[in-house]
């Protein structure tokens, strides 16, 4: 994708993040470029689930498409969610002491075990290879290993979405371990952790002594 074509997209999704729903002509006037380039851009904004196209009706002539955001180019502009928790939980600390953070933290565990328990199943190495694609989806960026010689498995994470958070509050840290080795039903141990200054969470995975 050339530099050109990154920045008229960009502009794009400015433009239809700051002003709302346009029009193909209302774009190639504010772009200064012909409705057919604009068009071609639109039509890969589409094909990537960043824009979304409604036919409108005008008062005269033909029905036009106007194009508005997608939930998905949302996602692409700046959030400052880990503020706001990091906040929010500093507050609840204070208020109501590290007993009620811990209790977020565990239902929230809870929660995730809910819906990973029916999709994580069959062998050992079905489930770890099933818990690193749900974590993936969740945009930790994963991989995972078999070490032939020992027997053990390995999660890599080289993202972590709530970084922020665990480097103030380990119990985010403790409830992944603790939920990795539950929906796993296997003995886990997390070697390296990105809160704790490594360059990537590692979690070494064991048969369980009594089987799996």
């Amino acid at each position: 994708m050339s530099n050109e074509h990154t920045s008229t997209r960009d502009q794009i999704l400015h433009m239809l993040k700051t002003k709302g729903s346009l029009s193909v002509s209302d774009m190639a006037l504010e772009l200064g470029i012909t409705e057919m380039a604009v068009r071609r851009h639109l039509n890969t904004l589409e094909r990537d689930n960043l824009i979304t196209s409604t036919l409108v009706r005008q008062a005269m002539g033909r029905p036009t498409n106007v194009y508005s955001l997608s939930e998905e180019a949302d996602e692409l502009f700046p959030r400052n969610y880990s503020h706001f928790t990091l906040d929010f939980l500093r507050d609840l600390h204070e208020l109501d002491g590290p007993e009620k953070v811990e209790l977020l933290f565990r239902r929230r565990e809870n929660r995730l075990e809910e819906a990973y328990r029916p999709l994580v199943t069959g062998k050992l190495e079905e489930r770890v290879a099933t818990l690193a694609r749900l974590q993936n989806e969740k945009g930790y960026m994963v991989e995972w290993e078999k070490d032939e010689a020992t027997g053990s498995y390995y999660i890599k994470e080289f993202n972590c979405p709530i970084a922020q958070i665990a480097r103030e509050f380990k119990q985010a840290c403790n409830c992944e371990l603790s939920l990795f080795r539950r929906v796993l039903e296997a003995d886990v141990e997390q070697t390296s952790c990105m809160a704790r200054g490594g360059d990537k969470c590692v979690f070494q995975i064991k048969k369980a002594a009594n089987g799996g």
